[in-house]
């Protein structure tokens, strides 16, 4: 342990293979759930921008509504889905497409489905505040000029959107890099994200000076790569 402001914690970690390896790790997680959250949370939000119904309100609320629950509540659900008698394994089995239970537990997927799922909704909701701000007579009008619904989408309605499509990708990434309670739960000790191995510095090595790094590395990157982020959309959006 390093008691003091230096940079041998810093040149520990860059120097160290399995350090670099969680960071990438890490990094590829966050990247997968911003693009899966985008995908589907695009549709869903634009459903909830335009519809015309009566319970939108619940619909809304039914997006929230996980939100109320804790992170290791839910992650615990999830390791009950996909245990080897759970859920999805049982499913399957019943419908004949596996003949023996498949491994989803302690897998990069499970995490991947875990923290989709709580990320999800904060997606949703920065695109549907966006969408419901676009003129709709402006989707018609594409549509008057013979743009088919894939050409709208791409020309009208995502660069007016982008907005929200940036501010969503963002906090999703940065929930994503942060995650704790799910990659510990679902991933189990072999799967080390920065979150867990920030905890596991601070509590169980009792290591302060360097889970200090570890937890500066992991803010530097976040705040990094969103920045960088942000400065390329604005760009494409000034052409």
């Amino acid at each position: 342990m390093v008691e003091a402001v230096t940079a041998a914690n810093y040149v520990k970690f860059f120097t160290d293979p399995f350090y670099l390896a969680v960071l990438w790790r890490t990094l590829r997680v966050a990247a997968l759930v911003t693009v899966i959250c985008l995908i589907l949370g695009f549709p869903l939000a634009y459903v909830l921008a335009r519809t015309q119904s009566r319970h939108k309100n619940l619909l809304i609320i039914a997006v929230v509504l996980p939100l109320f629950v804790g992170n290791a509540v839910r992650a615990a659900g999830w390791m009950v889905a996909f245990g080897a008698k759970g859920a999805v394994n049982a499913s399957l089995l019943g419908l004949g497409l596996i003949t023996r239970p498949i491994d989803i537990m302690y897998t990069e997927t499970a995490v991947v489905i875990g923290i989709v799922a709580v990320n999800l909704p904060f997606m949703v909701l920065s695109l549907q505040s966006v969408i419901e701000g676009i003129d709709r007579a402006v989707e018609e009008a594409a549509f008057n000029l013979g743009a088919p619904p894939g050409a709208m989408l791409r020309r009208v309605l995502l660069p007016l959107a982008m907005p929200g499509v940036l501010a969503g990708s963002i906090l999703t990434f940065i929930l994503g890099m942060n995650a704790y309670a799910t990659p510990v739960l679902l991933g189990g000790p072999r799967f080390q994200t920065m979150g867990p191995l920030v905890y596991g510095q601070f509590i169980e090595q009792n290591n302060w000076p360097f889970g200090g790094a570890i937890a500066f590395v992991l803010m530097a990157v976040t705040l990094l790569l969103t920045t960088l982020a942000n400065l390329v959309v604005q760009r494409r959006m000034r052409r």
